[in-house]
Order: C-alpha cells, then structure tokens, then sequence
C-alpha cells in the first residue's frame, strides 16, 4: 500500500491533534444547546467512518449517531462524477444536527444533503468536515468546522478511498499517478 503513495500530505499525530481541537470547539458550542434538545450527529459514509469514530470520542455529551451514505465517486475516478446519489435521511425534525464527512471539494454532497436536511426542518444544522480543497466551490460551501484546507489534490487514507481502497492507511496521502 505504501508504494502506491506518493507522499505523506498530513501524518497520523497531526490529525489526531486536529481531531481533538475540533471535539473541543464542537463542544464549546453544543454547551449552549438546551438540555432537552436533541443532538444527531449526521454522517456522511463510508468515507467518514473513521473522523467519525475519533471525533466522538472528544464529545463528551449525550448525542445520537445517524450514519447516511452519498456518493459522488464511480470506480477508479478521481474525480467527481457529477450530482451525489443520497442514502435515506435520518429523522432530524426539530433536532440540533451535526454533518459530518470527510473531504469537501466540488461542494455539491454538502450542498445537497445540508439542503435536504432542510427540508425535514432540524433545529439547526452546522457541518464539520476534516478537508476542504482550496477552490472556490469548496469555499463557498457553509462549513462551521474545517480540519485543514488543502490544496487540490486527489488523497487516500484516514477513510478516504481510491476505489473503496486505502481507507485504512493511517495517515493522509496523496497518490501517485497512474
């Protein structure tokens, strides 16, 4: 696996350090949520399986975890194949939702899931995503937590995939061309 990496773009301590920093501004602002408002935390898979798992281990607060799946990726593409194909959406009426995923790039999964969500009239919605490319469309995304901006670079690892591999690999890669 390693061969097929050409670089190490954010090592495993980094994002781990990240993680925890962003678990304690999430916190920070869920300590204003009312006591008996619920939190859904929205995840977006399979490529957020891994955030996932270690962001919530630095949210010290009673939480539901919803798990929704989108894609935008075919195959070996590297690149987004268009308008995301959505999961069912969790029941989020009335509820505080945090969206969870892993890389925001073209911006139309966030778009169109924070769009949808809308719909079913959540309390308040706010998403978190561990990478946000440095492109405008990314940027004009609403984001309340980024993880690191990066440049416009098609990475593996830390649950993110090249035709549903490398999701293992602990750290964020960028991989060679083919």
């Amino acid at each position: 696996m390693k061969r097929d990496i050409e670089r190490i773009l954010i090592a495993r301590g980094s994002i781990a350090d990240r993680v925890r920093a962003l678990g304690e501004s999430i916190t920070s602002r869920l300590e204003d949520v009312e006591e008996d408002q619920e939190i859904v935390l929205v995840a977006v898979m399979t490529g957020s399986i891994i955030f996932v798992a270690d962001l919530v281990r630095h949210l010290p607060m009673k939480l539901r975890i919803q798990l929704m799946t989108a894609s935008s990726y075919v195959g070996k593409s590297t690149k987004s194949n268009g308008d995301p194909m959505l999961g069912k959406l969790p029941d989020v009426k009335g509820k505080y939702v945090l969206l969870v995923d892993d890389i925001l790039d073209s911006g139309k999964t966030l778009t169109r899931i924070r769009n949808e969500l809308q719909t079913l009239e959540p309390m308040l919605i706010e998403s978190c995503v561990l990478l946000r490319k440095k492109i405008d469309s990314a940027k004009c995304v609403p984001c309340e937590y980024v993880g690191f901006e990066i440049e416009d670079e098609f990475v593996v690892g830390y649950g993110l995939d090249y035709d549903g591999f490398y999701r293992n690999f602990p750290d964020i890669g960028v991989i060679c061309p083919e």
